[in-house]
């Protein structure tokens, strides 16, 4: 019976590689709104509830294997190594992915994927959605890192950590959004990928260490500078 069930799994997963795959190279070639559910089933050789059966909308079936970033900054947080504090983690995340979300661009295949979402109004409202979907993972990664996750090394916490990983997770990733965002045309115009991806990385590398540099309590070095011990959280009550 496990045998039964192991192949029936294989067999639906690689029936939803395959419609993606095929959606995909649709969408690239004919744009997000010209192309159907139904074109895609046609052109995948299955029925139009198997698409529906792996994907409930044609906007999830594009995003589908290509925002890792919704669940990567909340990862980065839960995964971070022993003795690296949790901003500190998401500094690191964060300055990765703008490099490497620009650096993508110098496939055709990423600028394509990129004019697809930028000239569809419902890939735009759904890439809102996963933004907000990406704060509220974060948050919720922060508030554990600060509550019930505390590590040695992790440094002191928040007095209020529900507030502070409310506002981190609002505001860091909206900063790589518009750093990201600010700087596509130019690569659609024809800068290079990679010097827009570096420069890109030493401004956010300097705007979070910025910012770090401000709160209470950071003992990381932010250049040459380090903080003295006035710049600290008062003791948590109790």
């Amino acid at each position: 019976m496990g045998d039964i069930n192991e192949r029936r799994a294989q067999k639906k997963a690689q029936t939803r590689a395959h419609v993606r795959r095929v959606a995909h190279h649709m969408f690239a070639d004919r744009g997000f709104d010209a192309v159907t559910i139904a074109d895609i089933a046609r052109q995948s050789g299955v029925a139009v509830q198997t698409v529906f059966n792996h994907f409930s909308t044609k906007e999830e079936l594009f995003f589908d294997g290509r925002a890792p970033w919704v669940h990567g900054a909340a990862e980065a947080v839960r995964d971070r190594a022993s003795g690296v504090p949790p901003l500190n983690a998401l500094r690191d995340y964060l300055v990765a992915l703008i490099r490497g979300r620009f650096g993508a661009l110098a496939a055709a295949e990423s600028r394509t994927y990129l004019r697809t979402i930028e000239t569809s109004a419902a890939l735009l409202a759904r890439e809102r959605e996963l933004v907000h979907e990406c704060e509220r993972l974060l948050s919720d990664a922060l508030h554990e890192a600060w509550t019930t996750d505390v590590r040695p090394g992790d440094g002191p916490v928040p007095p209020d950590p529900a507030t502070a990983a409310t506002l981190t997770a609002a505001t860091w990733p909206a900063a790589v959004r518009a750093l990201i965002v600010g700087q596509r045309t130019r690569v659609h115009e024809g800068a290079c990928p990679h010097e827009v991806a570096e420069k890109l990385g030493l401004l956010a590398e300097r705007l979070f260490d910025g910012v770090m540099a401000t709160l209470p309590e950071v003992r990381e070095r932010v250049g040459d500078v380090t903080l003295p011990p006035a710049n600290r959280f008062p003791p948590r009550a109790g």
